[in-house]
């Protein structure tokens, strides 16, 4: 008798090189980034978790959007940003989410979840490079630049 399994492929398909992809050497960069790819239908309305995914040279491979929330909050879960992450052979990840609220300071949550996530990369040798709060009006936050990574 032979025991029949489901296949498990993973695959990455690049549209655009890397050589013609921008790169993200900033904050104010990734922001940018972040903003013109964000729902403007949605961004002062609910929470949304999202990851840019580089390359060694900074250069963006992606963005992912992680989860979708409600008015104060979004659930992100680790094995699907992972696997992501894992799967585009990023090295270096930008996490971003937003605040409906319009209000810029990081929650103890926002803090947990940036240490936790950076705390799993650090096992896989991915680097957390920042974790931006977008808020509608199209200001940010930024995790490294405030010196909390």
């Amino acid at each position: 008798m032979t025991a029949k399994v489901n296949e498990i492929k993973i695959s990455y398909c690049e549209k655009l090189g890397a050589i013609h992809s921008p790169r993200v050497t900033s904050s104010h960069e990734a922001a940018k980034v972040l903003l013109d790819n964000w729902n403007r239908d949605s961004i002062a309305v609910k929470e949304t978790f999202k990851v840019l995914l580089l390359n060694n040279s900074n250069r963006l491979k992606g963005a992912f959007q992680v989860s979708d929330g409600g008015i104060t909050g979004t659930l992100v879960d680790l094995r699907i940003l992972f696997a992501v992450v894992l799967k585009t052979l990023s090295v270096g990840i930008i996490l971003a989410h937003n605040h409906p609220s319009g209000n810029l300071k990081p929650s103890q949550q926002d803090r947990q979840l940036t240490e936790k996530i950076r705390k799993a990369a650090e096992l896989f040798d991915i680097k957390v490079l920042d974790h931006l709060i977008i808020v509608p009006e199209g200001g940010y936050f930024s995790f490294a630049d405030d010196g909390l990574l």
